[in-house]
């Protein structure tokens, strides 16, 4: 291996009365891709800010090689003191010239003539980025660097970090991301730091084994450690168990929902028998709504059921916010009517945080300073109930000026969990959370009796949360689509893959004839309708067959070639399985429609 262009020997830093980590070792290369893991409050923006020389280490030794530029983009940069987003951009000594800035920023779609107090959150984080890329490092340390932006910026930064030529290190909540761009993981835990030259597909499948492996020494000491490996097993292992069999259970809520969508993804409101209209909870009927001579929204049709988990996907200033608002009674449409069940009690959980005075203890939130909280309707003790929500029960005391933006996000999700409801409200809920928690909020969601309304750019998330997609394209057109992100992507790219192909097929002089109504499934379509649940079992276990080889500590050293393979094949079967799923799922519209 090439001498690594960064490294720290026992590094250390004390936080608060005690040491958040100590004696760790660690390097980065030319070139490396790496995933930097860990729970909220771990201390892995701390990690970053170590090895960008931005805090003080209170142990340790850091070498890097002359000349080698480090740039980090902070989770929350400061934009005060800053006229424009340009100002912020090309402000300090080693800051890019301005149109090496402007160069990227028109890339990404931003006016950096804006002033930061006017800019959205997701532009106030492009301008960053444009500063960031422009900088030209030679290691580029990323700190939440999905968090605000949208879809189509979330492709640009993922090709553009691609071919990137210099190293990189990124903490991320979004496991598309890390999955797409990581080769190598770095798994900051209880104080120590793993390496395994994998990138994030495999990390599961590692931290299982090694979760599995303390599980099972813990069995051998005192009654102490017996707890916690208790929790590792059963909070952990467990927790993936039950959220396979939630996944399953998705499935088929995705594939019910499928049978109420017409085949173009509008819902059937005329056709609609009694024992569906009964289960609605919000009716929209031809809605349109504008702003400023611009369609926002155009003719929109659609049944909210009861239980129904509905995304809604689109670029920033696509319509998401505004459709949410119409279907929640925000605001009202300009034609066409919104419906809403007498009866529904929402609760909306977004990205604001008033209500967490730093100054307040965490049981003051929860239980307004007392033992116990009421949790729906059951009264639970208040340390329970932070376990539930994978908090150390001892936090009840600690201020929330204390806690990490993670565990913030953690606590107000606790807070209005414990309300009784029966619709939920989530503006993106990923930002700031750790993955240990995104699969709580999943788990959550997975058993919340309500029907939930879900505004997010977390594409896994999507995929493992909703039933049903409602994608808006900015044009006022929404697409209703059963399913998560990945089902809208490829409605979204199915006409135009279909164009192709029929115009490679055409024959110079095809006769026009009559369409014939279909009165039955053909026998190859009826065929894959029986046969493609077995061969997407199949391609699942493949999956989890070629990720467990994948986990192996010693592979892409052993054998380069088959670590390259096994991760090309487990990107092509998921590929081939989400084509077989929306096969399938247009094959179960089709039949339902057939009466099939």
């Amino acid at each position: 291996m090439a001498a690594p262009l960064l490294s720290y020997e026992n590094l250390g830093i004390v936080q608060g009365s005690g040491w958040l980590f100590r004696g760790l070792d660690l390097y980065i290369g030319e070139r490396e891709r790496l995933a930097l893991i860990g729970r909220n409050g771990a201390g892995k923006s701390t990690l970053l800010r170590l090895l960008a020389d931005r805090v003080e280490a209170d142990e340790g030794k850091r070498t890097i090689v002359p000349g080698t530029r480090v740039v980090m983009l902070e989770q929350e940069p400061s934009f005060a003191g800053h006229a424009t987003l340009m100002d912020f951009a090309t402000a300090g000594a080693d800051a890019p010239a301005v149109h090496e800035v402007a160069a990227i920023a028109d890339q990404m779609g931003i006016d950096m003539g804006r002033e930061p107090a006017t800019a959205s959150g997701g532009e106030r984080r492009r301008a960053a980025l444009a500063r960031a890329l422009a900088m030209e490092p030679d290691i580029l340390l990323l700190d939440e660097p999905t968090n605000h932006l949208d879809l189509a910026a979330i492709d640009w930064l993922e090709s553009w970090l691609q071919r990137f030529t210099g190293a990189f290190v990124a903490i991320s909540h979004d496991r598309t991301f890390l999955t797409r761009l990581t080769r190598e993981t770095l798994w900051l835990d209880r104080g120590n730091i793993r390496r395994k030259a994998i990138g994030f597909g495999g990390f599961e499948g590692w931290m299982e084994q090694v979760y599995a492996e303390e599980a099972r020494n813990a069995e051998r000491l005192d009654a102490k450690l017996k707890i916690e490996a208790h929790w590792l097993e059963r909070g952990v292992t467990a927790r993936r168990k039950r959220n396979q069999g939630r996944l399953e259970k998705l499935h088929e809520m995705r594939a019910q929902r499928a049978a109420m969508l017409a085949p173009a993804g509008a819902a059937r409101l005329a056709l609609a028998k009694d024992d569906v209209k009964t289960k609605s909870v919000i009716t929209a009927e031809h809605v349109n709504k504008s702003y400023g001579g611009r369609t926002i929204i155009r003719d929109f049709s659609f049944r909210v059921q009861r239980g129904d988990r509905i995304g809604l996907v689109g670029a920033n200033g696509a319509g998401k916010t505004t459709l949410l608002k119409l279907l929640t009674g925000e605001i009202s449409p300009d034609s066409g009517t919104v419906t809403r069940a007498k009866t529904l009690d929402g609760i909306v959980i977004d990205q604001q945080r008033a209500l967490l005075q730093p100054e307040k203890r965490v049981r003051d939130i929860l239980a307004d300073g007392g033992d116990w909280i009421e949790v729906r309707g059951v009264k639970k003790h208040i340390k329970g109930y932070l376990k539930d929500f994978l908090f150390d029960p001892s936090l009840s005391e600690a201020r929330v000026g204390t806690l990490s933006g993670g565990e913030r996000s953690r606590l107000l999700l606790a807070r209005e969990f414990a309300r009784e409801s029966n619709l939920l409200v989530l503006d993106e809920p990923t930002n700031d959370l750790d993955l240990e928690t995104l699969d709580l909020l999943q788990e959550v969601i997975a058993d919340y009796e309500g029907t939930v309304l879900l505004v997010s750019h977390d594409r896994d998330f999507l995929d493992r949360t909703v039933t049903v997609t409602l994608g808006l394209d900015g044009s006022g057109t929404v697409d209703i689509v059963a399913g998560g992100y990945a089902e809208w992507e490829a409605r979204r790219k199915a006409p135009a893959a279909a164009a192709k192909s029929a115009a490679r097929s055409a024959p110079s002089a095809a006769p026009v004839t009559a369409a014939q109504p279909k009165k039955k499934l053909s026998y190859k379509d009826q065929r894959d309708l029986d046969l493609l649940p077995e061969q997407i079992e199949a391609m699942d276990a493949a999956i989890a067959k070629a990720e467990a080889e994948l986990a192996d500590p010693d592979l892409y050293v052993r054998n380069h070639k088959r670590f390259e393979t096994l991760t090309r094949d487990i990107e092509r079967l998921r590929a081939e399985k989400d084509a077989a799923e929306e096969r399938w799922l247009t094959l179960a519209e089709e039949a339902d429609s057939l009466g099939s």
